[in-house]
């Protein structure tokens, strides 16, 4: 297998699991980070966005998008599987945390249904955006369009699937309004926007040491 499948394949995987792990565990905690208030699940959501825009510069739109519905799939394929084991009779004496399971499982598939919903919409803008920057620049000022179609799409994710779980009612007894919900929005995107530039050096770096040993033109490649 060539160099070029491997990374690929760990882009991916990077990508994927990110985004399982994001999903699985949601909202069930929200963590201090810095001061900010943010859900335990968003500390994995950013480095999709940065496996998605490495793919895209490396390996062009096409195959970035074909990730995206992969990644959407795999969420629901991880959905059956935790409804499979939530169906299946409990093997009681043997189980070690049953009561754990079902609580996750309960808060899991609100989350995971909030989350795609969102998620298709924000990694489809992000795709998009980045290559509506690079055309627009034509292929210069990697950082512009790195965070630009980072940052935007953020904001369309957290705006979307915070405000499909307050209405859902998945967020807790201490958020009654849409009001309450508005800081959690402010706060977690506040995170990410701050993650979307500090991973612009991690891009530039990964770009660097990664385009030069896939030789091919990825447009003409991979489309």
């Amino acid at each position: 297998m060539s160099f070029k499948e491997r990374l690929f394949l760990f882009l991916s995987g990077v990508f994927l699991t990110a985004l399982v792990l994001g999903n699985i565990i949601g909202t069930t905690k929200f963590v201090n980070v810095f001061g900010l208030t943010v859900p335990a699940g968003v500390l994995a959501y950013p480095f999709t966005f940065l496996a998605t825009d490495l793919i895209c510069e490396l390996y062009g739109k096409k195959r970035a998008q074909t990730i995206v519905w992969t990644g959407f799939a795999m969420n629901f394929f991880m959905l059956g599987v935790m409804t499979l084991g939530h169906l299946l009779p409990d093997a009681r004496g043997i189980s070690g945390a049953t009561s754990t399971f079902e609580s996750v499982y309960q808060f899991m598939v609100g989350n995971v249904i909030a989350s795609m919903i969102a998620y298709l919409v924000a990694q489809t803008v992000d795709v998009h955006m980045f290559h509506f920057w690079k055309k627009l620049t034509k292929g210069k000022h990697l950082w512009l369009r790195n965070n630009l179609s980072t940052t935007a799409s953020q904001l369309v994710d957290t705006t979307a699937i915070l405000t499909i779980l307050y209405y859902a009612n998945n967020l807790g007894n201490n958020v009654n309004t849409f009001g309450d919900v508005l800081p959690l929005i402010y706060y977690s995107y506040l995170f990410k926007f701050f993650f979307a530039l500090f991973d612009t050096p991690l891009f530039y770096l990964g770009v660097w040491v990664l385009k030069p040993k896939v030789h091919e033109d990825p447009e003409e490649v991979w489309g």
